[in-house]
């Protein structure tokens, strides 16, 4: 198979991967860039690929075929603690065993990149997370006892934590996000995905996987239409989401999603054009 050549203005890069699970392949040769100052959204049917895809893009899962290409380095060939200063996850879901409360959890985002701070800047990059993920007030309580939406919130903090420890090694970050705003109330959809696209004008890149269109279409800069592990389309917004391809993809009338294809809840002029929220570092 012949590599596409590496794009060295991208944060990560992802070329021609290929993973199957009993000889069906949940993702198919693709190639996708991400690059910084940019918000991708993954979106797609259940099975399309979009968690398999962020797994192989962030180490999780090894591509069976073609590589994953970080600032030019392949990713194979980074050490683990220098991968975790150049990208942060946050999964569908994060499970504890141990009783653990809200601050030592994402306190664990600076473990083992956060040497190099005082303890004050780390209490304080800590408060901050805790703040921009609107957690502040859950910082002593145990996470067993949270709700799921409480818990994402945290994960979302933890994950703004790793990004700041990983400032000072690695100025080219990039953040994964599957399905981040899935148990999230509206205001906090919101308010979480501002804080990414704050992010994203500071220069970070970031690949998140959304399943309201509507979303997709205020927040995005560019968006990868995943089907049957493969690229359909990508692109901007309009590009991407017309009639046509929900109609083929996706199985449904375009007519019910939202009315024609457009952002139904959030305000006029809300999204990609208006970015309202100040970056959290």
């Amino acid at each position: 198979m012949t590599m596409p050549d590496t794009d060295h203005t991208a944060s990560v890069s992802a070329e021609a991967v290929r993973f199957s699970v009993a000889g069906r392949a949940l993702v198919d040769g693709v190639s996708l860039a991400l690059r910084p100052g940019r918000l991708s959204v993954l979106v797609g049917p259940n099975g399309a690929g979009k968690s398999t895809l962020i797994k192989l893009m962030t180490g999780e899962l090894a591509a069976q075929s073609g590589r994953v290409v970080y600032q030019g380095e392949e990713m194979r060939r980074i050490k683990p603690w220098q991968l975790a200063c150049k990208r942060a996850v946050m999964a569908q879901s994060e499970s504890m065993s141990f009783p653990f409360v809200v601050h030592d959890i994402v306190r664990m985002g600076h473990d083992g990149l956060g040497r190099h701070l005082s303890r004050a800047q780390r209490m304080a990059a800590i408060a901050q997370a805790l703040r921009t993920a609107h957690v502040e007030h859950l910082a002593g309580r145990r996470y067993q006892t949270l709700s799921g939406g409480e818990r994402q919130r945290v994960q979302f903090a933890r994950v703004l934590c790793q990004l700041h420890a990983g400032q000072a090694v690695e100025a080219t970050q990039t953040l994964f996000l599957d399905e981040p705003v899935a148990s999230l109330d509206l205001h906090h959809q919101i308010g979480l995905l501002d804080a990414v696209r704050a992010l994203t004008r500071k220069g970070l890149a970031a690949l998140a996987v959304l399943h309201d269109l509507n979303l997709a279409i205020a927040y995005a800069d560019e968006i990868v239409l995943l089907d049957e592990g493969k690229v359909a389309a990508t692109g901007s917004p309009a590009s991407v989401i017309t009639p046509e391809r929900i109609a083929k993809v996706f199985g449904v009338d375009p007519a019910v999603v939202s009315g024609g294809v457009r952002p139904a809840i959030l305000p006029q002029g809300f999204g990609a054009g208006e970015r309202r929220a100040e970056a959290p570092f």
